[in-house]
C-alpha cells in the first residue's frame, strides 16, 4: 500500500531531486491501472499541500525555496502548515499540524479577517507567523489552501434580487454561497437522489440512511426556505463571494429526517457506496466452502450466544463460558471474520478505510459496511454458520489470563439474545428463566467470570466513569417525547469485560511478532491536570498527585520581543510532568461515589484526561491501565478492527506454515531408511502461556529486532491517523444530532422553570445541565439582573457586589 512519505523520500534520494512518473511507477514497483491512479491522485495532493512542485515533462520535485517563500512569505518568517477553525463574525485560530512552534508561541495562531485570504473553516492552510504577544499568543496570516475541507456545504436556500444564495446551517462558514441563474436545480436525474426508491435500482444510493417516511417529492418550484446541499463550483476571493450549483435538495428543516440528513451531509460522512462496491459485495456465496469448513475449528454444536441491543441488525461477537475441572473457567470470544470477505486492497477495503467506522443516530445508522455483509454474511445471526477469528481464554479463579488460543473458527449461535433478556435473567425472572432454560446456567457462569474479571481490573487501577448517558425517546412522528437516564445493567459490563480481555489477549499476540495497530490512550497533560487539581480542591478533594512542579519560562518571542529594551521579562507558569497513574483517578472516583458532587467532579475528571486514539506505536492505555491494548473486537464496524484481524490472519498463517515445515523436517530426520512412513508427531500445546507485569499471560514470542512490517510503518501510521479522524468526526456528528433534537424538544418549553446544576463558570455566564432532562444551556451574565455580577478568576466563581451571592462549579439553581 502506497504512501505519501514513500513517494517524497523516493523524490528526495534522486539527483536532482526531481523524478518523472514513469520512474516513480518503475521505482516503487506499482502494477495495474489502479495503483497507476492512486499514485497521479497522490502526486497531485503533495503538490496542493506544498510538499512536491510539479515541473515538465510529467514530472515531479521538491520544491527549491522554504517552505513558504514560493506563496509569498517573508525572509525569516517561520511558516506553519494547520487547519483553520474560523468564527463567524469572520476571524480565525489556525491549529498548527506538528509542535514545532511549541518553543515559539502558546496555543493556536490567530488570524485576523483581512488575513483570512481564499481560506474557509476547517481547510488545510499554510500560515506565516507574525507578532508574537508577551504571552506567547500569535498572530499571522494564510499564505495558502492546501487542502479543502468543504467540496459541498448544506445550507437554506434564499432568492435574491440579483442572485440566489445559500446560507450554510454551519456558522463558522462565514460566506454564503451564490447560486447562478439556472443552477437552483439539481442536473436531471440526481433529483432527490437520496430518497428516491428508485435509485437503489440504479446502484448510486445502497444502503440509504433515509427512510421512506421523508418528505419526497421532486416538485421543488419554490425553494426559499429549503434545505439543499451545494457543489462549490468557484472558491472565495478577496472580492467575491463562493459560488456553486445545488446538488440535492433535502427537504425543510423541520420535515422528519431531513436533521439526520444535514447532519450527515454538514460533517462529510460517506453515505452512499458506489456500484463497485456493491457488486463486490453482492459477488459473495451464500454458502460457506466446504474447503473452508473442513479447515477451521469447529465450534458449531457448542451453546454460543450473541448479546446486543434490542435495535441491533449486525451482530459481530459471540460468547461462551464453561467451567474447567481445576476451578477456572474456558472463556470463548468469536469475532465475525469480516477480513476472510474484505480483502487489502479491494473495492470495500478503499470504501471501508474512507469511513473508518459505522456511524450511529438514534432511529437510523450509516454503516462501514453494505448490508449484504454488515447485515447478512458477516453477521453472527442465530442458527447459521458463519465464519468467526476465536480467541479462547483459560481465566483462573483470581481472574487472571493463564493463556489462550487464537485460531479462524466456524460457529452456528445457539440464541440472538439481548441485554434486556440477560438481564432479566440474571435478576432471577421467571418467566425468562422458563423461556432460556437450556442456556441460564451458562449465563450464571458468565456473571461469574465477569465479577472476577471486573475486580481483577480494578485491582490493577483501571479506571471506570459511570456517567448517566441520556437516552432520547421519540414518538411515532419521530420527534423527541423525553429524555430519560439510559441504564447500564451489568448485562452490558459482562460483554464489555469479555471483549476487554480479548482485545489485550490480541494485542499481546501480535505485539512481539509484528507492527500493528494499538489502541492507546496517554497520561493526562500536566495543564489539564493543575485545571482539574484547583477546582478539586474546592470540593475538599485530591487525586493525590501533591504539590504540582511549576516551571517558569519566558517565550522566545517574548525574548526577541524584550532584545535591548530593557523591559521586564513576561513569564508564564506551566505545571511540569507529574507522576499520575489510574489508580489515582480509580480512587478518587470511589471516594466521590454516591456524592451530590459525584457528577461534576466525574465529569471534570473526564475532561482532564486526553481522548483514546488509534497509533501504530504501543503507548499503553491509561484509563484501562492496560500496559497492551487494541480494537479486535467490532471489525463490522470499525476499520482497525478489520486490519487488526488481517494481521492476525497472516501471522496465524505463516505461524502453521512454519510449524508445518518444521514438523516435516523431524520427521524426515525420524524416518527410518527406506520407510514410506514418518512415525507420529505429537503437536506442540496451542495454549501461549507466558508471565508478564501483573501476572497477565502472554504468549513467547520472538525477540523485538525480528518484529515484522507486514504493513510499512508509515501506511499504518497514516491508517491509525485517518481512522482516529473518522472516529472524531461520528462522534461530533452524533453529538451535534442530539443537541438539535434537544434544542428542538426545549423550544415548546420557553418561560418554564427546572431544576438545574451548574457545569461550568465563565466570565459571560454560567451553563447549566437541568437534571432530569440532561439539556444544557447558557444563563447569561447580562440575564441576571437582581445585582452586578461578576466573574472571579481566582476563585472561578461569579458573585454579586451588592449582597454578595456567589454562583461555584457544582451548585443547584432554578432556572
Amino acid at each position: 500500500m502506497l504512501s505519501d512519505q514513500q513517494i517524497v523520500e523516493r523524490i528526495g534520494r534522486q539527483p536532482s531531486r526531481s523524478a518523472g512518473f514513469k520512474q516513480l511507477v518503475r521505482e516503487l514497483g506499482l502494477r495495474g491501472g489502479a495503483e497507476r491512479r492512486d499514485l497521479h491522485q497522490r502526486l497531485d495532493r503533495l503538490v496542493r499541500q506544498g510538499e512536491l512542485v510539479e515541473l515538465h515533462d510529467d514530472r515531479w520535485g521538491l520544491p527549491k525555496k522554504p517552505r513558504g517563500q514560493e506563496h509569498g512569505a517573508r525572509p525569516g518568517r517561520p511558516t506553519a502548515t494547520g487547519r483553520l477553525s474560523q468564527h463567524r463574525d469572520g476571524f480565525g485560530f489556525v491549529i498548527p499540524d506538528r509542535d514545532s512552534l511549541k518553543d515559539r508561541i502558546s496555543g493556536d495562531i490567530f488570524i485576523p479577517p483581512p488575513a483570512i485570504g481564499t481560506a474557509m473553516h476547517g481547510d488545510r492552510v499554510l500560515v506565516e507567523l507574525g507578532q508574537v504577544r508577551p504571552d506567547g499568543r500569535a498572530e499571522g496570516r494564510i499564505l495558502k489552501v492546501l487542502g479543502r475541507a468543504h467540496d459541498t456545504v448544506v445550507g437554506v436556500f434564499h432568492y435574491g434580487p440579483k442572485a440566489n444564495f445559500v446560507t450554510p446551517i454551519d456558522e463558522k462558514l462565514a460566506l454564503d454561497i451564490v447560486i447562478p441563474r439556472g443552477l437552483e436545480h439539481p442536473p436531471t436525474g440526481e433529483a432527490d437522489v437520496a430518497r428516491s426508491p428508485s435509485s437503489a435500482r440504479k446502484g448510486r444510493s445502497r444502503d440509504r440512511v433515509i427512510g421512506s417516511e421523508a418528505r419526497v417529492t421532486s416538485a421543488w418550484e419554490d425553494l426559499e426556505g429549503v434545505v439543499v446541499d451545494v457543489e462549490i463550483t468557484d472558491w472565495p476571493t478577496q472580492t467575491q463571494s463562493p459560488r456553486g450549483r445545488v446538488l440535492e435538495i433535502l427537504g425543510f428543516e423541520d420535515d422528519f429526517g431531513v436533521d439526520v440528513e444535514i447532519i450527515i451531509r454538514k460533517h462529510h460522512i460517506p453515505h452512499r457506496f458506489p456500484e463497485a462496491v456493491i457488486a463486490e459485495a453482492q459477488s459473495f456465496p451464500a454458502t460457506i466452502d466446504h474447503g473452508e469448513r473442513e479447515r477451521r475449528h469447529d465450534y458449531r454444536d457448542l451453546p454460543i450466544v450473541t448479546i446486543d441491543g434490542e435495535t441491533a441488525r449486525d451482530f459481530d461477537d459471540a460468547v461462551l463460558v464453561r467451567r474447567l475441572d481445576h476451578g477456572g473457567y474456558e472463556l470463548q470470544v468469536h469475532i465475525a471474520d469480516v477480513a476472510h470477505f474484505v480483502t487489502e486492497d479491494s473495492a470495500l477495503d478503499r470504501e471501508a478505510r474512507l469511513r473508518g467506522n459505522s456511524v450511529y443516530f438514534p432511529d437510523r445508522a450509516v454503516p462501514m459496511l453494505p448490508v449484504e455483509l454488515s447485515s447478512d454474511l458477516c453477521s453472527l445471526r442465530p442458527q447459521v454458520e458463519r465464519l468467526v477469528m476465536s480467541c479462547v481464554m483459560e481465566v483462573d479463579p483470581r481472574g487472571e489470563i493463564t493463556g489462550y488460543q487464537l485460531h479462524e473458527g466456524i460457529i452456528r449461535s445457539a440464541e440472538r439474545m439481548t441485554y434486556t433478556n440477560v438481564q432479566l435473567i440474571l435478576d432471577g425472572d421467571p418467566a425468562q428463566r422458563r423461556h432460556y432454560a437450556p442456556l441460564v446456567a451458562d449465563f450464571d457462569l458468565m456473571r461469574e467470570l465477569a465479577e472476577i474479571l471486573n475486580r481483577k481490573r480494578v485491582r490493577r487501577g483501571s479506571v471506570d466513569f459511570d456517567l448517566p448517558e441520556p437516552q432520547i425517546e421519540f414518538d411515532e412522528q419521530g420527534m423527541m417525547e423525553s429524555v430519560t437516564k439510559s441504564e447500564r445493567q451489568f448485562a452490558h459490563r459482562l460483554i464489555e469485560e469479555f471483549m476487554l480481555a480479548a482485545n489485550e489477549c490480541v494485542a499481546s499476540y501480535l505485539e512481539e511478532r509484528v507492527a500493528s495497530l494499538y489502541r492507546v490512550h496517554e497520561k493526562p497533560d500536566p495543564k489539564k491536570l493543575y485545571e482539574f487539581e484547583t477546582i478539586a480542591a474546592s470540593f475538599g478533594y485530591s487525586l493525590g498527585v501533591g504539590a504540582l512542579p511549576i516551571r517558569r519560562m519566558e517565550t522566545r518571542g517574548d525574548r526577541r520581543a524584550r532584545h535591548g529594551t530593557g523591559r521586564h521579562a513576561h513569564m508564564i507558569e506551566l505545571p511540569e510532568e507529574v507522576h499520575i497513574t489510574p489508580r489515582m483517578y480509580q480512587k478518587l472516583t470511589q471516594k466521590i461515589a454516591g456524592k451530590p458532587e459525584e457528577r461534576i467532579l466525574s465529569y471534570l475528571m473526564l475532561r482532564s484526561l486526553k481522548q483514546a486514539r488509534y497509533s501504530e506505536q504501543n503507548l499503553g492505555h491509561f484509563a484501562l491501565a492496560a500496559p497492551t491494548y487494541t480494537h479486535f473486537t467490532s471489525p463490522i464496524r470499525r476499520y482497525p478492527d478489520l486490519i487488526v484481524h488481517r494481521l492476525l490472519k497472516q501471522v496465524l498463517h505463516d505461524e502453521a506454515a512454519a510449524a508445518e515445515h518444521r514438523r516435516h523436517e523431524r520427521r524426515q530426520k525420524k524416518a527410518p531408511s527406506g520407510s514410506g512412513t514418518p512415525p507420529h508427531s505429537e503437536a506442540p500445546s496451542p495454549w501461549s502461556k507466558r508471565n508478564d507485569e501483573g501476572g497477565r499471560r502472554r504468549p513467547a514470542a520472538p525477540e523485538a529486532e525480528n518484529v515484522r512490517a507486514l504493513i510499512p510503518l508509515d501506511v499504518l501510521h497514516e491508517i491509525a491517523d485517518q481512522s482516529s479522524q473518522t472516529e472524531r468526526r461520528a462522534d461530533d456528528a452524533e453529538r451535534e444530532l442530539i443537541e438539535w433534537k434537544k434544542v428542538k424538544f426545549m423550544r415548546d418549553r420557553l418561560g418554564q422553570e427546572f431544576e438545574g446544576l451548574i457545569v461550568s463558570v465563565t466570565k459571560f455566564g454560567l451553563f447549566v445541565e437541568l437534571l432530569d432532562l440532561f439539556v444544557e444551556g447558557l444563563v447569561p451574565l447580562a440575564t441576571m439582573t437582581d445585582d452586578r455580577y461578576t466573574y472571579r478568576e481566582n476563585t472561578k466563581q461569579i458573585a454579586g457586589e451588592r449582597f454578595g451571592r456567589r454562583f461555584s462549579l457544582g451548585d443547584r439553581v432554578r432556572v
